[in-house]
């Protein structure tokens, strides 16, 4: 599976996280647009049309939950990882709604195989 085609959005209102994952995930290959906000990601969303959102939880104005329960409104078939500096996120009922939930840490691992997880899913042929 190719990573060129993907397009992933990062959501995240810490710049130095949105710079780091846009780098990371650049260097991967993929496609990479940055929100600050969850309102910046859904004024963007129509335009950038991603495969994959990887959004922060906690953020000013609208979190990480309530901009997913409005991404979903939009179109419930884009895949979102959430992810958190945070693990008892991962007990709270309201994050099921993702497709995945990665605990952040030094390294991106995980998020690099949760991404690549959930986008093979959703594209895997049937």
């Amino acid at each position: 599976m190719s990573n060129q085609q993907y397009t992933i959005m990062v959501v995240d209102d810490e710049e130095n996280i949105r710079w780091l994952y846009k780098e990371e995930l650049e260097d991967e290959g993929y496609i990479v647009a940055a929100a600050a906000s969850g309102e910046e990601a859904l004024q963007i969303l129509p335009a950038t049309n991603p495969d994959l959102i990887v959004m922060d939880i906690k953020m000013p104005g609208m979190s990480g939950v309530e901009t997913l329960i409005k991404i979903k409104e939009i179109d419930k078939n884009i895949p979102v990882i959430l992810c958190s500096a945070y693990g008892d996120y991962k007990q709270d009922f309201t994050t099921w709604a993702s497709d995945a939930y990665v605990v952040k840490a030094a390294s991106l691992d995980e998020l690099k195989k949760a991404i690549l997880e959930v986008l093979s899913k959703r594209y895997s042929p049937k």
